[in-house]
């Protein structure tokens, strides 16, 4: 008698009429025609059973603050990131727990069960640290939540930078982050990555940088990235974020990038949403996409997931936790549109970000964690196409949402 069956559920890689077993919180079970009963059995049939969402880049220390202390009026990138600068002498811990847990409600009721953020280490009082550690031991039951110390301002560009770096790693956090493109000189920039790669080394911990996010071909702060990742022995711990500036780079460049970024095991992480937003702003026509080469890095074997990055923050004021709004968009402007590059944008919000973050316990196979979907569409193309409701999100075997699918009635006679 297990706990609960799936029964006659189509999976992402096309396989349909599959039974899902579930007992004490595992897979069990995966196969068609299962003969066993359970506590309860829950009809899936023509319905894409997937496993969780994950988001691979987020900032949840300033998520839900749109409109504090004021509107970004101009869209921009600048105004971000001054509106941010105002804004953080006001923070409180309370008040970043209570935004965070919110977030993570509305994360989980959308089935993204999996969440890398971005945490703002440039200020001494680190309240952004304390306040997502804290974050982190809530929602565990529930969610995965990955820390980076993030230092914003730069590493060398702020005084305290590395200093304060190193203080959120002794609190608990676990990945390095830095921002090269972010320093003085391209110099620092350059500094700073062999430097962060170095702590990372040192401290047997995962590495994602903000790299190359702008508009400008000659940042190329990822091959550096790359080379130090392959000189320090960090293959497959190391992330490049953004990696915007590709999308400007000569493409003789790019052809000698590509195999060394696939070389070194770094993986890249794309933030549609916000690269198509935020880049191209000194362009008039024709206007650049922003995003980085994702088809061109999937092609040379680089890991590629997608980020949400923001929402409802000072750079952006749109979001909805919603990890199939950002595959679809990713799909649109990375011209996706073949059928196995819309399995890659599904991927990149799914399996691949979960490799990323080195979530071992992750995936639809026996002996896994419950951690799973059930969606309102027949495939994976359906699911990003409308952006399927979530009828069930299971974190470990337990139910944490539970809907009917939606019946429209149409009041219109030919």
């Amino acid at each position: 008698m297990m706990d609960l069956i799936l029964r006659n559920g189509n999976l992402p890689d096309g396989r349909s009429g599959i039974d899902l077993g579930i007992d004490k919180g595992r897979i069990v079970a995966l196969t068609q025609n299962l003969e066993a009963t359970a506590l309860r059995e829950i009809d899936a049939t023509g319905k894409l059973v997937s496993p969780p969402f994950v988001d691979a880049h987020f900032h949840l220390d300033s998520a839900l603050t749109y409109g504090q202390p004021r509107i970004n009026q101009s869209g921009t990138l600048l105004e971000g990131i001054a509106l941010w600068a105002e804004l953080k002498p006001t923070l409180t811990i309370d008040s970043m727990v209570a935004r965070a847990l919110r977030y993570c409600e509305l994360a989980i009721s959308q089935g993204l069960l999996a969440i890398r953020s971005h945490v703002d280490t440039s200020d001494a009082r680190l309240l952004g640290v304390e306040a997502l550690l804290e974050v982190q031991q809530k929602v565990a039951p529930w969610l995965d939540l990955q820390l980076v110390a993030f230092p914003q301002d730069g590493l060398y560009r702020n005084r305290d930078g590395e200093h304060n770096l190193l203080r959120a790693l002794d609190m608990g956090v676990n990945v390095v982050g830095g921002i090269p493109h972010f320093e003085r000189t391209m110099h620092d920039g350059t500094r700073s990555v062999t430097r962060l790669l170095e702590i990372a080394a040192s401290r047997g911990l995962r590495a994602d940088l903000h790299c190359d996010e702008s508009d400008d071909p000659h940042s190329r702060h990822v091959e550096t990235l790359a080379a130090e990742t392959l000189r320090l022995g960090l293959q497959g711990r190391v992330a490049g974020s953004h990696l915007t500036s590709m999308h400007s780079m000569d493409n003789y460049y790019v052809s000698k990038l590509l195999p060394l970024m696939a070389e070194s095991g770094v993986a890249a992480i794309a933030n549609p949403l916000i690269n198509i937003t935020l880049q191209g702003r000194h362009d008039t026509y024709p206007k650049r996409r922003g995003m980085t080469r994702v088809p061109e890095l999937l092609a040379a074997g680089v890991p590629v997931a997608f980020g949400h990055d923001c929402v409802l923050d000072p750079w952006y004021s749109f979001g909805s936790a919603d990890m199939l709004e950002v595959a679809h968009m990713g799909i649109h402007v990375g011209q996706m549109t073949a059928q196995s590059a819309i399995h890659q944008a599904f991927e990149a919000v799914t399996t691949t970000p979960a490799r990323i973050l080195g979530l071992d316990d992750y995936g639809l196979a026996v002996g896994k964690s419950a951690d799973l979907l059930l969606l309102d569409a027949e495939n994976v193309f359906h699911a990003i196409r409308t952006r399927a409701d979530r009828l069930l999100v299971l974190r470990r075997g337990q139910i944490l949402l539970e809907q009917a699918p939606r019946t429209v009635q149409l009041n219109v006679h030919w």
